[in-house]
């Protein structure tokens, strides 16, 4: 099963990473989407699990803050930022968030930690990244993906 991990998209699907979209199997997004259309827009790429970020003002009132969901027997925790994440995460293998717009891909304390960082508008001088997964026999195997940032 094939994986697009997202987020901080804040109202700009890029062609570049909507040009991953087309190979995933279901796509994560960490939140801060912005608008309804970006929202559809992914789920025509196939299964859609989204969480609500702190920019997702009323439009977004139906999009969870948090969820879990189990994909490929990889249990995935999905929540915008990370210091709200629980305590306990009984069950969950990855922690997917976002909010910082910085890439991270660490294993800490028996969990993988993923922040896809940011794939929409470029801020505060990062790198447009996001990630894209594979998952077999209940393991993860993550690429990141750079989008080159268009000097204007």
């Amino acid at each position: 099963m094939r994986l697009a991990i997202l987020s901080d998209t804040h109202g700009l699907l890029r062609p570049e990473a909507a040009e991953h979209l087309k190979s995933a199997d279901a796509i994560l997004h960490g939140g801060d989407i912005n608008k309804q259309s970006i929202v559809d827009e992914l789920r025509g790429y196939g299964p859609l699990y989204v969480v609500r970020g702190n920019n997702d003002k009323e439009w977004a009132e139906d999009i969870p803050h948090e969820l879990t969901v189990t994909l490929g027997g990889v249990t995935f925790f999905l929540i915008h930022n990370r210091k709200k994440i629980p305590a306990e995460l009984p069950g969950v293998d990855v922690v997917v968030f976002g909010h910082s717009h910085r890439y991270v891909q660490e294993e800490k304390g028996g969990l993988l930690w993923l922040n896809p960082g940011s794939c929409g508008p470029r801020r505060f001088h990062q790198e447009i990244t996001m990630m894209m997964a594979e998952v077999s026999g209940g393991r993860l195997r993550v690429e990141k993906i750079t989008i080159p940032h268009q000097a204007t």
